[in-house]
């Protein structure tokens, strides 16, 4: 599944219009995807291939740095494809493709921007991207700016307080900024080049602590290409990030609390080889080594190296209506913590995975791929043990965790042709030993264990004690999507809904699992005119953990129309007005630990230009 840039905003309001694909919100500063209803360290967030370098996974606070705005296009990848970039990643990867280290030569200069104003966070927003070549040097230089406000919220933010205020979402203005400069020496075999990046960003979380998150990430990159390398290949591919992430998590009076910094570096290689008995595919080697360490009064966990090896291969093979893909994996992962009481950890992992597609008439196909992977333990599973001011929790790490193993099955029919095209999308996903948190009861009165702010049992105090535990899971669901072609190229519709289910074994449903939503899309063309209309209804959440409460339904409408103007030469522009959540509704996102004082922004206008040239 590919995401073209027009529909590029931020990482999560891009990927949640996809089927079965939604956010785990904390704010309007940080969220990561949750794809059929698996999220953190089992979907893989990548930048051009290699892993962001952030933290992202230890905590939903933590942002994501990938630097959407300028990204070409986002792919969403299942099945054997995901094995080329990580084990483990049952929930599938995610790659933001950016080209910061360019690839070809340019005739001319090119590039685009866009430009943008939100009424209901009072964002402004602007984006540039240009790259061009001299002789057989080409260059990148890209960067984006992004400032808003607290955000304007239909009633209070906890409607459960009559004393929460009306209106406005405290604490919730984002100021982040980025910008990269990248070069290569393009050849008729290949290239080789490097880039440099820079992102900042400042963002409060909601919540009556007041909390704000000061992060600032550098990475170096290099890259390279050679097209027949050696006999029996058809191209060598190498590229290597190095990451310097580090953010400090700030006080209501604006003293650090917790600092944390991660030293990461990433690289991978592959080999493409040539058609071997009608299969072609790629081979590989992937390696990273991370250095975290955080220091404060709320270091919750310690600071710990980690180092990963794995080797991979993935094949292709066409025979007459029929495709077939195979893929394995072999890695080697270790935590090791660098205080005394912790142990070392290590794990050796196997992914194995084949699929296949099958176009049995024109305009139809099916699909089905089966994967069975492995997963081993965060940090913050084995190791945590303290308060989380974030998640209001206090979370106590397993350091015996075993490695988790997910059998996962996916069916698919797509019809590609006529005036209805479509799919209807079922899977099934089997978790052993899936790693999980849970509330404890101590006493077995039927009430969760709380602590006080000094980690001792109080029945009235701030923080939900949360234990790492490991069972069997399964998660199975299905997407359902229909374009009707009203008026051929200009006028279409779109029907969808998706729906995840999630048990764990005797002990009822996963927490925080998507709700299920119906909706429509309307979009129409007309010369220099386009337009579009989103109603999305997402369904009450009954389906919940121990301890965890339901969540309302809602009913979300977008409406965006735009007017295309042709500049000299090859320029071109649109101007855009967007209507965000025009029924006001008050939308609380199940999936986020903020969901009781946190809602999505009210009604929005949204105007702006884009730009290409």
């Amino acid at each position: 599944m590919t995401i073209s840039p027009s529909n590029i905003e931020i990482i999560l309001n891009t990927l949640s219009q996809s089927l079965g694909v939604s956010s785990s919100s904390f704010g309007p500063g940080a969220g990561r995807p949750i794809i059929r209803g698996l999220d953190g360290p089992r979907v893989r967030i990548l930048e051009a291939g290699i892993g962001t370098g952030d933290l992202s996974i230890i905590s939903p606070d933590h942002a994501v740095a990938a630097n959407t705005l300028n990204a070409s296009r986002i792919e969403i990848l299942r099945g054997p494809a995901t094995l080329l970039y990580g084990s483990g990643t049952s929930g599938g990867v995610v790659n933001v493709i950016t080209h910061q280290i360019p690839e070809r030569l340019f005739k001319s200069p090119q590039g685009n921007f866009t430009g943008q104003y939100n009424s209901a966070t009072e964002e402004r927003r602007g984006s540039f991207n240009a790259s061009g070549s001299f002789k057989q040097l080409s260059w990148n230089i890209e960067g984006f700016k992004t400032k808003s406000n607290n955000i304007k919220i239909p009633g209070r933010a906890d409607n459960s307080d009559p004393n929460s205020i009306k209106g406005t979402l405290r604490n919730s203005a984002v100021d982040s900024g980025s910008l990269s400069m990248g070069g290569s020496f393009v050849a008729e075999r290949g290239f080789v080049g490097a880039s440099v990046s820079r992102l900042e960003s400042r963002y409060g979380i909601p919540g009556p602590e007041g909390a704000e998150i000061d992060m600032g990430q550098t990475r170096y990159g290099v890259a390279g290409e050679l097209d027949n390398p050696l006999k029996g290949f058809e191209q060598l591919k190498i590229r290597m990030n190095y990451n310097d992430y580090q953010h400090d998590e700030l006080e209501q009076s604006g003293e650090v609390g917790t600092s944390f910094k991660n030293d990461e570096l990433e690289g991978r290689l592959e080999l493409l080889h040539a058609p071997l008995a009608n299969w072609q595919g790629v081979a590989g080697l992937q390696f990273q080594h991370g250095d975290f360490t955080i220091a404060g009064e709320e270091a919750f966990l310690p600071s710990t190296k980690s180092h990963s090896i794995g080797l991979f291969v993935v094949e292709k093979q066409d025979w007459k209506r029929w495709q077939f893909e195979i893929g394995g994996r072999l890695e080697r992962a270790m935590q090791d913590p660098k205080e005394n009481q912790y142990v070392s950890r290590g794990f050796n992992l196997y992914s194995i995975s084949a699929g296949s597609r099958w176009d049995f008439m024109d305009g139809y196909q099916l699909d089905f791929s089966v994967t069975r992977g492995q997963r081993a333990p965060t940090s913050v599973a084995l190791y945590a043990n303290g308060i989380h001011v974030a998640t209001n929790t206090f979370d106590l790490g397993d350091s015996a965790l075993t490695k988790e193993t997910s059998n996962n099955f996916d069916f698919a029919l797509h019809k590609t042709s006529g005036v209805v095209t479509g799919k209807i999308n079922f899977f099934v996903n089997q978790i052993q030993d899936y790693v999980f948190q849970q509330s404890s009861d101590s006493n077995a009165d039927g009430i969760a264990d709380r602590v006080d702010d000094d980690g001792v049992l109080d029945n009235n105090g701030s923080f939900l004690v949360q234990n790492f535990a490991q069972t069997g899971a399964r998660f199975y669901g299905m997407e359902v999507e229909a374009v009707v072609a009203l008026l051929p190229d200009r006028l279409n519709l779109r029907l969808f809904t998706d729906i995840v289910y999630g048990k764990l074994n005797k002990q009822g449903d996963i927490p925080r699992l998507t709700p299920q939503r119906f909706g429509l899309e309307l979009g129409h063309k007309s010369g220099s005119w386009s337009s579009n209309l989103n109603l999305t209804r997402v369904s009450r959440q009954q389906r919940v953990a121990q301890f965890e409460s339901e969540t309302s339904g809602y009913t979300r409408m977008n409406v965006e129309v735009g007017f295309n103007v042709k500049g000299p030469k090859s320029t071109s522009y649109m101007v855009f007005l967007q209507g965000k959540n025009l029924l006001d509704s008050d939308i609380r996102v199940h999936t986020s630990f903020l969901k009781t004082v946190a809602p999505l922004p009210g009604r929005a206008i949204v105007a702006g230009v884009r730009g290409e040239f």
